[in-house]
């Protein structure tokens, strides 16, 4: 068996139980350094999570002749460079979604990737969820029939800190840092699930606004897209909406039924034929990258596939740009 050894480039949030512990769990796997800006936090992270390299030189981890694949969890600004460099010197990357903080950035990852024959893998991690599994299932089974529409629906209030103002801002409302406002952070993981149901997105328009002026991005946003079999769909986020009007929902419309999911709260799936409706809980693991993450060793190793690659991630940050009005 290949063993991997991991370096992350970030140690934040996302680290902490989304996916770090995720890395020691799958046979033949561990995490062998990690590396931050911030030399106390990456000292303290290294040490709450007995890794036993950190550094604060993203470099001097990439050339580590003791790690062979990288993990990349920084603001998508940073993606494609340190994408790039991993690939360079021969390391596998799996890099967090959304792949980069443009379309341009994500043609650049795949470019060097087929050049240095070196695979890059993205977090799309909720393709491999049991939730999304079952969604999918129901969607191919012909319980709904021949899906005639998909209409996206998100929206939540503000939240405490996007009433802070300049640097204050966390960096998802930076749009030269995440590539947009919140929508770049939160809509990769709704419009690849989408593309992972539908198949790619051919066409896509969009409106954006920004009507509470709490911070410069985009808070309102209203889209509609084409699939490439014709199937059509519409999508609207608001991120300054009031309490009452927060939602979180796909509805899949076909001639048989509908079926509504939620993306970020788990509802549980809720599907309507004119036999009923039934209302279905799917479970999650505790670490929601852990089937991701051993797909991906698991391809590393060479007795695996995994698809979620740079190459099937890119049309998600197409749309995004085609609806931010980007081209």
């Amino acid at each position: 068996m290949k063993y991997i050894s991991w370096g992350f480039i970030g140690c934040g949030e996302v680290t902490e139980k989304k996916s770090g512990p995720a890395f020691n769990e799958v046979p033949g796997s561990h995490v062998e350094a990690v590396m931050g800006r911030n030399e106390e936090k990456t000292r303290l992270y290294a040490t709450r999570h007995h890794i036993r390299k950190w550094y604060t030189d993203a470099l001097e981890l990439i050339n580590d002749p003791d790690v062979n694949a990288i993990y990349i969890a920084t603001p998508p600004s940073s993606h494609a460079t340190f994408a790039i460099m991993s690939m360079r010197a021969g390391k596998p990357v799996y890099v967090e979604k959304p792949l980069a903080a443009s379309y341009e950035d994500c043609a650049r990852i795949n470019r060097i990737s087929e050049e240095t024959k070196v695979p890059c893998f993205v977090a799309y991690y909720r393709r491999y969820l049991p939730y999304f599994r079952r969604v999918k299932e129901i969607i191919n089974n012909g319980t709904l029939g021949q899906i005639t529409n998909v209409q996206l629906r998100y929206s939540v209030p503000p939240r405490d800190l996007d009433y802070s103002s300049g640097r204050n801002l966390p960096w998802r409302l930076q749009p030269d840092i995440a590539g947009g406002g919140y929508f770049y952070d939160l809509a990769p993981h709704q419009l690849d699930l989408l593309q992972e149901f539908f198949g790619i997105i051919v066409k896509a328009h969009g409106y954006c606004s920004n009507r509470a002026h709490l911070y410069d991005a985009e808070d309102t946003i209203s889209a509609c897209f084409r699939f490439e079999s014709g199937l059509v769909g519409s999508g609207s986020w608001c991120f300054v909406g009031h309490k009452s009007a927060r939602e979180d929902a796909i509805e899949v419309i076909g001639e048989r039924g509908s079926m509504t999911f939620s993306v970020y709260t788990y509802n549980p799936i809720k599907v309507v034929t004119s036999e009923g409706t039934t209302n279905i809980t799917v479970p999650n693991p505790p670490y929601v990258q852990l089937p991701i993450i051993k797909n991906v060793i698991e391809d590393l190793q060479g007795y695996g596939v995994c698809g979620c690659t740079s190459v099937s991630a890119t049309p998600v940050n197409w749309v995004m740009d085609r609806i931010l009005g980007k081209f």
